[in-house]
Formats: structure tokens, sequence, C-alpha cells
């Protein structure tokens, strides 16, 4: 196989937010980057992994059955620390899948009401797992610290963006730019560390 070709990578998700994302951090790494209905795959994915991690491993290699390119799966949420860590695994079925993240926030938000700053601490995590052709999966992982702020607030992210407010910044992750929030966010962390892997590996 001759260099120049570009090797493609089948990312196994539908989320369009999720995809632009991954596209701006990977920018510059010499691959191909489709999501799992642009390279034509429908898998129905159980995610019942105990972690982060455990579940973008169930996502990976269930996609990686269906193609012969490298896939990457990524499973991410909101760990609030007062609320023993929801919604955790379950942020995106948090109060159903089909439930808009305006009425997830304001149910969160009621969840924190009267709580005090140093007790609303949270942290966004992200794994993403990789299946290689050969067999091999692997996974990085990103974390960012920060409160679950009083108002939701923010017009730029998605998800949980808008209640997630980072101190240093003096405000919600959903107020940052694309370029701001990619340098510092779970999701860029995790990628960061999983394009040098692939980087190791691919010899790009």
């Amino acid at each position: 196989m001759s260099h120049n070709m570009k090797r493609t990578i089948v990312f196994a998700t539908g989320n369009e937010g999720k995809m632009r994302e991954i596209r701006q951090i990977m920018k510059g790494i010499h691959v191909e980057l489709l999501s799992m209905k642009e390279a034509g795959i429908e898998a129905d994915i159980v995610e019942d992994g105990e972690s982060f991690a455990e579940n973008a491993v169930i996502k990976a290699k269930a996609v990686a059955e269906k193609t012969n390119h490298i896939v990457l799966a990524d499973d991410s949420g909101l760990e609030i620390d007062y609320l023993n860590k929801e919604p955790g695994i379950y942020s995106a079925r948090y109060m159903g899948e089909d439930t808009s993240y305006d009425l997830k926030n304001a149910n969160l938000l009621e969840r924190l009401e009267g709580v005090p700053d140093e007790k609303r601490t949270a942290r966004f995590v992200c794994a993403i797992a990789a299946a290689m052709p050969d067999g091999e999966v692997f996974t990085t992982v990103g974390v960012i610290e920060g409160r679950i702020g009083y108002k939701i607030e923010g017009e730029n992210g998605f998800g949980y963006d808008p209640i997630f407010y980072l101190p240093e910044y003096g405000c919600t992750s959903a107020q940052l730019s694309e370029d701001e929030k990619n340098a510092i966010s779970h999701r860029g962390r995790a990628l960061a560390a999983m394009r040098e892997e692939l980087e190791k590996r691919m010899e790009l």
C-alpha cells in the first residue's frame, strides 16, 4: 500500500456536532474521517459497559465488525459529584434519549438548587476507543474539571455545555469559541492523545 493513499478512519457516531468537533481536532492528520452514516454502516449497539471506556470499546468493536477501516468510538458524559457522579455513563439517556437538553439541564439545575459553589464540582469525561484492523483495541481518556452553574448560558456548545461552568474562564463551556473549547475540552484531550497513539502505529 503506497504511503500517499489516505487511510480511512470511521468514527462511530451519527452526531453532527460531535463530527464537527472531531474534524477540527484531527485537522492536519493524513486520514479521511467518516461518520458511520458517511461510511454507510448501520449498527444497533447495546452500550452496557460499566464505564465510559468499556462503552467506547463496545461501540468501536461493533462497528469494526462491519468494516476493514480503523474505527474510533467515544463515550462521554458529565459527572456531578454532589449527585453521586450522575448522570455519568447515562448522560445521553438521562431522563430519556429523546428528552431535550434544555429539559435535562433545567432538571439538573433544579436538583442542585441551594447547593453551594464548592459542592457543585463536576467534570466532563471522554473515553475514545480505537479498533484496529489487526484486532488491537486501545483507549485514551480526557477529562475537564469544572462546576455546575446556576443557569443555562451560552449558544456554542451542545448537550450539557450550557450548565458546565469553567471558573478559570469565567463562563460556561457553551460560551467558549469552538477553538477555545477544542483546546481544553475532554474530547479534545482524549482525541489529542488518540491522535498520538494512531500516529505511532500508522507512521503518519
